[in-house]
């Protein structure tokens, strides 16, 4: 099974932006969770960032036939990326959103998620464990 993980804009900047909403962990640290939680699942795992909307939708249009699952932290793009959301119908690969923050207890902005409408699942408010939580959801309910 290989599971995608893409993350958008800022993501890359964990530890630094903001640490008393995202964490002070940093992106290299949340990487070796993914992979590693992968390994014990028996999952491979490919992970991305891009701080461009056209690259996060470049790849997922190439997760499409190698691909089993994709998790989708698309940052900012979130609220404003319908092209995000069209990738994904267009593949049609399960999605799951994560969100390290709870965007809905944010500025009302944040509430709106173009994303979730391709989404199988939403994970948000628990931080980077949200990655290893969806990446068990996909195991156990969405790849049988």
């Amino acid at each position: 099974m290989k599971i995608l993980v893409i993350n958008g804009p800022n993501i890359n900047m964990l530890g630094i932006r903001e640490p008393g909403i995202y964490g002070s962990e940093d992106y290299v640290h949340l990487c070796s969770m993914i992979t590693e939680h992968g390994k014990e699942a028996g999952v491979q795992t490919e992970i991305y960032q891009s701080n461009h909307e056209g690259d996060l939708v470049d790849k997922i249009q190439q997760a499409y036939g190698n691909t089993d699952a994709i998790i989708i932290n698309p940052g900012a793009y979130t609220h404003t990326s319908v092209a995000l959301l069209d990738a994904l119908k267009a593949v049609g690969i399960p999605a799951v959103e994560v969100h390290i923050s709870d965007p809905d207890t944010r500025e009302d902005f944040r509430k709106i998620s173009y994303v979730r409408l391709a989404a199988v699942k939403t994970i948000k408010g628990k931080g980077l464990q949200g990655y290893l939580d969806a990446m068990d959801y996909i195991v156990k309910e969405v790849i049988k």
